[in-house]
């Protein structure tokens, strides 16, 4: 039998489906059915060699909570990035997965694509994103005043170094200052006319296959812009985990908040669903399995 290189198997789990990236990693990792039973069963769960039979040739789905339980255990005891199998199950996860979307699908500016080229490619196909949490922070005049980003990718193959962040402010307004944290900015590129800045992130090295690298960046803004009353991120691929947060001066509270989603930039941006501050003037949304797209989160002051 064909051995399962740890590129494969990342291909297989970024893009599914299901069965066959379970059936995979079972290969790749040498481990019989047998022992993944006994392994589940050390940890209180259990599940058939009938049931993991048929998980792994796609005859049956795992559905249930204690199914879903299991499923979790086996990306521990797989040596797996967290969520990478669950996220597979997700409904229409598969029809999601497939090829790049380009960045102009996303970003509408004309200047996105010019930016992007000057600085170079990044290698970002050979990125994958497990997770993103987005934090937006906005002013008592109901203004951005700071974008921060965490991110954790896990390199396919090896070599890779860099990664472009790209940030639109919904006035076209540019940054008036910038942090990074585990990385370093590179080249960076703005539009004035567009508020569009494409910044490039560089590691402190070239990353192993299947190495991970955790990085946080974030633009600031100086709290003259007018009122925002929507941000988002557009995902030019399938990611495993999505965080956004949005914390709201105590002046500036929102009346509704709503989480948003639309498939590019020309199609209508559409409620997916309502969302309630806390009582510390904070409203999130977080994901599993995000679809390639725009993901984001509106609100209205009155």
């Amino acid at each position: 039998m064909q051995s399962v290189t740890e590129d494969d198997l990342l291909q297989m789990l970024q893009y599914g489906p299901f069965n066959v990236a379970l059936h995979a990693a079972i290969q790749a990792r040498g481990l019989s059915l047998e022992a993944l039973r006994r392994r589940l069963e050390e940890q209180g769960i259990a599940v058939s060699l009938s049931t993991l039979s048929y998980w792994q040739r796609g005859r049956t789905r795992p559905e249930r909570a204690d199914s879903l339980r299991a499923v979790r255990a086996l990306e521990m005891i797989l040596a797996l990035p967290r969520h990478s199998l669950v996220t597979l199950l997700r409904p229409g996860s598969e029809r999601a997965a497939g090829p790049w979307l380009p960045v102009e699908a996303l970003c509408p500016e004309p200047g996105v694509r010019d930016l992007m080229e000057e600085i170079g490619e990044p290698g970002e196909r050979r990125l994958t994103g497990l997770s993103l949490h987005d934090q937006h922070t906005i002013g008592p005049r109901r203004e951005l005043r700071e974008v921060r980003s965490r991110a954790v990718f896990q390199a396919q193959q090896r070599g890779v170094d860099r990664w472009i962040a790209v940030y639109h402010h919904p006035h076209g307004l540019l940054p008036s200052s910038r942090t990074a944290r585990g990385c370093r900015f590179g080249r960076v590129r703005a539009d004035e006319a567009s508020g569009l800045i494409a910044a490039e992130l560089l590691f402190d090295r070239a990353l192993g296959r299947g190495e991970t690298y955790l990085l946080e960046y974030g633009f600031g803004f100086d709290g003259t812009g007018p009122p925002v009353s929507e941000e988002g991120r557009g995902f030019r691929t399938p990611q495993h985990e999505f965080l956004m947060e949005v914390r709201f001066h105590p002046a500036a509270l929102p009346a509704r908040c709503y989480r948003t989603w639309r498939p590019d930039a020309q199609t209508a941006l559409k409620d997916a669903a309502d969302l309630r501050p806390s009582s510390y003037h904070s409203v999130h949304f977080i994901e599993f399995g995000v679809a390639a797209g725009y993901h984001g989160m509106r609100w209205e002051w009155d």
